[in-house]
């Protein structure tokens, strides 16, 4: 028997569990539980839109798209720095609601994360005001390039990092003069709900931005293949990019995928070791579920004795607990299918040989402890394969051309870090190295007017800046002939 949707309160937040699509709550006729990864507790029960919910939601957001795509600029904007205020009035109840809800650290989402999402909204509205290119001339005639708005766009987010990269898509689609149906992760949708709310205190009209739930495939089916989508943006996994490039090619609806990664992080011997080290051991930020992590620690082998003493050192400081807990460094994982995983790899990279230098076990409740694997073949399944938590593993070359062959041996190309004293080197090496991003001695810095995404199995696109308008819009060059207004009035 389905139970009824309701609000969730967590902390003392209430947060509407139903769809939000043209401008009303909307209940499902059955509904999933979405579970705390802190206690297991339940937070709440989430309507489960199917086909009949993403039609809705598609309608909706086509309706709307005409009165949108002609708002001017400047009221967009306007509109989308309103969301931006709404997200710091609310700072502090999306950082526990998203705490709650996947397990990252609140103070993380109070001092970073909920502070980008505003930015999020800020960067683009002032962006989209910037947005022009010089006219230019070929053989007298006159071009003009412009970004027409392309339609409603589906927005598929994951849960390690829900609302921040939610927004990372929801803000320049909407600047861009985009309706949207944005479908959050199930194992963490209620940030979501909270971001609907806020944007219609907004005043972004009804139908511009719908919210949808759902489990697993059964509502991003129907999502990805519907004809009136014109744009799809997804986070996530290959196989599910995979499944969305299938469904999108029926329609040939252009879409944008960040995937997975299995990122290098190059440490050579001229590199500042205490830096390096400290590079090392943020790779276990948000329980390692971050896909631009480098989880694949490349060290020369001249200094692997005391980077490893060190690393072993300041990760073993390291305190796992309650997120909520503003001491804590590192959180649970978000849900047992995902730590099952996590054990699934470490389990059988130990059968085969590899040797944990720390952690490599399950904890109480949903932790992991933070794992360093070393004697790891190149070809093994823990070094080719994304773990997605706190699982790292050493490896060890001789030369810099043999430290950039491992770090490009796998089929994934989303990011990588180099630690290095020498410029010339950095220079050399981020040269040859596939990713779509590269760090020299720091890491996780994204400016949003830079491209991002992946190469390889790591992804398709960039967004960002300009590379986000380019997506999310039909770019139209119009040419005019010289001398053609001779007829005119």
């Amino acid at each position: 028997m389905a139970r009824e949707p309701q609000a969730a309160v967590i902390a003392g937040v209430t947060v509407d569990t139903r769809h939000w699509i043209g401008g009303e709550r909307v209940a499902s006729a059955e509904t999933f539980a979405d579970i705390s990864p802190i206690d297991g507790s339940a937070l709440g029960e989430i309507s489960r839109g199917t086909a009949m919910e993403a039609a809705a939601a598609v309608a909706a957001a086509k309706a709307a798209f005409p009165g949108w795509a002609a708002t001017s600029r400047a009221k967009r904007a306007r509109i989308l720095h309103a969301i931006a205020d709404g997200v710091e009035k609310r700072l502090e109840d999306l950082a526990i609601v998203e705490t709650c809800d996947n397990g990252a650290l609140l103070r993380s989402h109070r001092r970073g994360v909920m502070p980008r999402v505003a930015h999020n909204f800020r960067f683009f509205a002032d962006w989209l005001l910037t947005l022009d290119h010089e006219d230019f001339e070929t053989r007298g005639h006159t071009n003009h390039v412009s970004w027409d708005p392309a339609g409603p766009c589906v927005l598929i987010t994951p849960w390690n990092a829900p609302l921040m990269l939610a927004t990372w898509k929801v803000a320049p689609a909407l600047a861009a003069g985009n309706t949207v149906i944005l479908k959050p992760a199930e194992w963490s949708p209620l940030t979501a709900s909270l971001l609907a709310d806020i944007a219609a205190e907004a005043g972004l009209p009804a139908g511009v931005l719908n919210v949808v739930q759902g489990y697993g495939s059964e509502i991003g089916d129907a999502l990805t293949s519907h004809p009136d989508v014109r744009r799809i943006s997804f986070t996530g996994s290959v196989p599910t990019a995979k499944r969305i490039s299938a469904s999108a090619a029926a329609n040939l609806t252009p879409h944008s995928l960040e995937l997975g990664g299995k990122s290098p992080l190059l440490v050579f011997a001229d590199a500042d070791l205490d830096l390096a080290v400290d590079l090392a051991v943020e790779q276990y930020d948000n329980a390692g579920q971050v896909c631009l992590a480098g989880t694949r620690l490349l060290v020369e082998e001249s200094i692997v004795e005391e980077f490893t003493r060190r690393f072993v050192e300041k990760a073993s400081a390291l305190k796992q607990g309650d997120p909520r807990d503003e001491a804590t460094d590192i959180g649970p994982n978000i849900h047992p299918r995902q730590l099952e995983k996590i054990d699934g790899f470490v389990q059988r990279a130990l059968a085969a040989g590899a040797r944990a230098i720390i952690g490599g076990h399950r904890k109480d409740g949903q932790f992991y402890a933070p794992t360093l694997l070393t004697d790891v073949a190149q070809d093994s399944e823990i070094v080719q394969e994304e773990v997605f938590g706190p699982v790292l593993t050493l490896q060890t070359f001789a030369t810099e051309d043999d430290g950039v062959r491992l770090a490009n041996d796998t089929r994934f190309g989303l990011a990588a870090t180099v630690a290095t004293g020498d410029p010339k080197r950095a220079e050399r090496v981020s040269a040859q190295l596939v990713a779509g991003t590269v760090w020299v001695n720091c890491f996780f810095v994204r400016d949003l007017q830079a491209p991002f995404g992946g190469s390889r199995q790591s992804g398709v696109g960039r967004e960002g800046g300009t590379w986000s308008f380019d997506f999310y819009c039909d770019v139209k060059n119009t040419v005019t002939a010289p001398n053609g207004w001779k007829n005119h009035g």
